[in-house]
């Protein structure tokens, strides 16, 4: 899952998964048991925590071992904070698992600049030209291969249809002021709008992005990026969109303090039908049925609406998938493994079983899910695509934009001091 995901994206609680402390990564480089058996061992870090996923992956790794029985897969599973958190303190030690999870974008190819990730363009290359464009996107440097895509997809408004029935909206809203208005229908009925997740950063971050795409358009961020300047009179603006949503206190009780797929965080208060929405990536259906009971049918997805006078369009869209790449010097098991995992067969029950978007074409006629069929209409549709911010950008900026978005959100920065405290971040990175 992204962010998210799965990780951003899962696309996901960081203080139980902290618990698991600094693994050793007894299986980087693929090391013999030292027996009579020459197995080598492969550890494979992913941020796959919520069920069924979990379930389906750890069988998937034992899968690949019983049709490779001199390999040993050993894996390290983390929430998704807590999953960055430890990644980053690798990346600046020098050592990386054989098989990590990535976003890919700015973070990636700071591990790629550092000498630390394997280059995958010739070693995958008669099965890696198969997945479908869109989805390695975010893997290529210099049209260079560095990860393999296993999901692909976006972030939008997950709705419950029962309780917008009740507040009298008929249609989900396709502008920002008919979305603030079924915002108001919503508290009027007794409803709380939204759910949000105050405690990880970066579930508020995608508000943010949203707007600066839908006041700004879709390439603008990337300029920003680039010039190192996010002080534009239309970054100021999409501050004062959310601020305005901020205003209208939508989010549900103590979100200040709220995981996003424990029990009592953002994820349950949606899938237990006391939240009406949540702005989230595709595995947020799969995450609302492990942490609360799930809508079943009651569920629905709407693409983040259009900004009135705003340049970006409402078929530009922000999201991402996830992917894995490899250490440098990971042994030819670590690229089986990719292989074995990017496979039609694998794809297929990755997409029945896991609700994931496919990146092999032939997996395509097994979804089924139509909240899925949605997202993939929205992704073939697109006219723009923007990674999630916090992967875009090399990592300490992307942080400061979650921080920074946090802070307004919070109630402790303006829309000015957000553009200002991004931009110094990122003239201090050159």
């Amino acid at each position: 899952m992204g962010d998210r995901a799965l990780s951003r994206r899962g696309f996901l609680t960081a203080s139980a998964a902290a618990g698991l402390g600094m693994t050793a990564l007894s299986g980087c480089g693929g090391d013999s048991d030292g027996g009579s058996s020459g197995t080598t061992t492969v550890e494979w870090w992913n941020i796959s925590t919520a069920q069924p996923t979990k379930d389906v992956w750890a069988g998937l790794a034992k899968k690949f071992e019983a049709q490779n029985p001199k390999v040993k897969i050993k894996i390290v599973q983390l929430e998704n904070d807590a999953y960055k958190s430890k990644m980053t303190a690798l990346t600046a030690s020098g050592e990386l698992p054989d098989i990590f999870h990535t976003w890919g974008g700015g973070v990636l190819k700071q591990q790629v600049d550092a000498g630390l990730v394997e280059d995958l363009t010739d070693r995958t290359k008669p099965w890696a030209d198969g997945l479908l464009a869109v989805a390695k996107e975010p893997y290529l440097l210099d049209d260079r291969v560095y990860g393999i895509p296993f999901d692909i997809g976006m972030v939008g408004f997950w709705y419950n249809k029962a309780l917008f029935k009740q507040a009298g909206i008929a249609t989900p809203p396709t502008t920002w002021s008919d979305f603030l208005d079924a915002v108001g229908r919503l508290k009027s009925a007794g409803t709380t709008p939204l759910a949000l997740a105050g405690k990880e950063t970066w579930t508020g971050m995608y508000y943010w992005a949203y707007l600066a795409m839908r006041t700004a358009g879709a390439d603008a961020l990337e300029k920003a990026g680039d010039d190192k300047d996010f002080t534009g009179a239309e970054f100021v603006q999409a501050g004062r969109h959310l601020k305005d949503l901020v205003d209208l206190q939508p989010f549900q009780k103590g979100f200040l303090g709220a995981a996003y797929s424990s029990p009592t965080g953002q994820a349950a208060a949606v899938g237990n039908g006391k939240a009406a929405m949540e702005l989230m990536g595709q595995w947020a259906p799969l995450v609302q049925a492990d942490a609360g009971k799930g809508l079943g049918d009651d569920l629905g997805f709407f693409p983040f609406p259009a900004v009135e006078g705003g340049k970006g369009a409402i078929t530009e869209v922000f999201g991402g998938g996830g992917g894995h790449a490899l250490r440098q010097g990971a042994p030819q098991a670590a690229v089986d493994f990719l292989k074995f995992f990017a496979s039609e067969t694998t794809d297929l029950e990755l997409v029945r079983k896991t609700g994931v978007l496919p990146v092999v074409p032939g997996a395509e006629s097994a979804i089924t899910d139509p909240n899925i069929e949605a997202v993939q209409a929205q992704l073939k549709g697109s006219t723009g695509f923007q990674l999630y911010l916090d992967q875009a950008y090399a990592p300490a900026l992307g942080q400061e934009v979650n921080d920074s978005v946090a802070g307004l959100i919070a109630g402790s920065k303006s829309p000015e001091q957000v553009t200002e405290s991004i931009t110094q971040t990122a003239k201090e990175e050159q």
